[in-house]
């Protein structure tokens, strides 16, 4: 597959974030406050070890959002559309519609 690079990096700003880093052990005692920060707070984790490539801890909304981006994204033409729609919004070409209220 081949995209737009430039479209790759305007997607970035939608998605950066900063990241909590811990050592294991800081992690394994302060379980249930980065637990509590991950579903709480949407915060992502690494918990670093000294001896392995080290681990991202994320919330289950954010795992099922990164996986249906893949999904989204798993098809060149349906990712083409995507980007162009995204590429059309930041440009100012937007059709605004107005839904009837509900009673």
């Amino acid at each position: 597959m081949t995209y737009d690079n430039s479209l790759f990096l305007n997607l970035n700003k939608y998605i950066n974030k900063n990241m909590i880093a811990a050592n294991f052990s800081e992690f394994r005692n302060n379980l249930k406050k980065f637990l509590d920060a991950v579903e709480n707070d949407n915060e992502t984790i690494i918990v670093k070890r000294s001896k392995g490539r080290g681990a991202v801890l994320i919330s289950l909304s954010e795992y099922n959002s990164l996986t249906e981006t893949l999904h989204l994204l798993g098809n060149e033409a349906n990712a083409m559309h995507l980007f162009e729609s995204i590429k059309q919004m930041e440009e100012g070409n937007v059709v605004e519609f107005k839904f009837p209220e509900e009673e």
